[in-house]
């Protein structure tokens, strides 16, 4: 049970967000050599180096988004017929992302090249990338896009997984200082804010967290609807997040780590939701909350085995190859976010990264259209922010 004196302590420290946020924390709060494609056992994980992300490395990650942004078979839509009028092919439905898959996957994949190219403007097939980009993120088919999702039967079309990926694309292109950033971005504009308001909409009618490893986690989707909010200066979003994420998560604790992962899982609902609250939640009230939520994070002698794949060939036994992508970007950013008290993580986010990203060479489609996007934003993670 949550002890009273720390949940009043929480109550008052996040009563007094606003201007003076950081003074009430700061008073509260006293080119290496790349593993990929190497075979590396559980037990050598514990002395592994931190996967860098170098020029050549993010030659061979922008090759797997680019293999697949304009596969259109094999699909899976997941739309809701009205009619035999809306037996389409993906690319007559979703001109804009109608690859890798599924739409989620295709948006993360854009989004994995506009992250690429910003980092490494060099890379190989920098104008190849460009000239796709340009292609599938025009104003026409963002249009179409858009259409899609105000038919009668898809209003909740990728409702939340989709709706998030699509938030963190506009963040990178939003963040994007270049001509081609800001035509992209001003490109999908009119779907960011549609994506805006059924997020506005559907969550002060969500009574319930959901919480699984898979993609309707509630706490993934707010933690980059959260992002996407801070970044476009967006104040009502961002406060409606911030106010559902203590609605559904303040008074949590003793989230049972040990009873994941499940079998299919590519992300962890106890992990999640420290990343979102660590976002959302000032310093000093995160840091009573995980005493009560998470406290075991704290022991420098933490550990968490890799989720271990049985078979790659597996579109859902691969998911557990996202799961230590997904683990470790959380525990990442515990480490930059409070050193002093999580910075013995990085090792463990370093392990769990370490056993899965020698399987991005040469994986099969099962895992190729999405694990490198899982994989990118681990690596971003894992960058020590000033």
């Amino acid at each position: 049970m949550k002890k009273p004196i720390i949940g009043i302590l929480i109550l008052l420290i996040i009563g007094c967000k606003g201007e003076n946020r950081t003074d009430i924390e700061n008073k509260a709060s006293n080119d290496s050599d790349s593993i990929m494609g190497k075979e590396i056992s559980l037990d050598e994980l514990l002395d592994a180096e931190t996967v860098e992300l170098n020029l050549q490395e993010a030659n061979k990650l922008a090759k797997l988004p680019l293999a697949c942004i304009n596969v259109e078979y094999p699909n899976k839509l997941g739309q809701t017929l009205g009619s035999e009028k809306d037996l389409k092919s993906p690319q007559a439905l979703h001109p804009a992302f109608y690859g890798c898959f599924d739409w989620h996957s295709s948006v993360h994949a854009h989004w994995s090249l506009v992250k690429l190219l910003k980092q490494f403007p060099k890379l190989e097939n920098a104008q190849e990338i460009k000239d796709k980009l340009e292609a599938s993120l025009s104003k026409e088919n963002i249009q179409a896009e858009i259409a899609y999702f105000n038919t009668e039967h898809n209003e909740d079309y990728e409702r939340t997984y989709g709706w998030a990926w699509l938030l963190k694309l506009a963040e990178e292109l939003e963040t994007w200082d270049t001509d081609m950033g800001s035509e992209l971005s001003e490109n999908i504009k009119p779907l960011t804010n549609l994506i805006v308001a059924r997020f506005t909409e559907f969550l002060p009618k969500l009574n319930y967290p959901i919480r699984v490893g898979e993609h309707t986690n509630t706490a993934f989707a707010l933690s980059f609807a959260y992002d996407y909010a801070i970044v476009s200066k967006n104040d009502d979003f961002r406060v409606l997040i911030e106010k559902r994420a203590k609605d559904f998560y303040l008074k949590d604790d003793n989230c049972p780590l040990t009873w994941e992962p499940s079998g299919f899982d590519f992300l962890s609902p106890c992990l999640e939701e420290v990343d979102l609250m660590s976002k959302t939640l000032p310093k000093a009230a995160f840091a009573l909350w995980m005493e009560d939520f998470m406290p075991e994070l704290k022991n420098i002698n933490f550990d968490l085995s890799p989720g271990v794949v049985s078979d790659r060939k597996d579109g859902k036994l691969v998911h557990l190859d996202g799961l230590n992508f997904s683990r470790g970007w959380v525990f990442y950013g515990l480490a930059t976010r409070y050193p002093e008290k999580y910075g013995h993580l990085r090792k463990l986010a370093d392990k769990h990264v370490a056993y899965s990203f020698p399987n991005l060479v040469g994986d099969g489609y099962e895992g190729g259209h999405w694990l490198g996007s899982f994989a990118l934003y681990a690596l971003k993670e894992s960058k020590i922010r000033n």
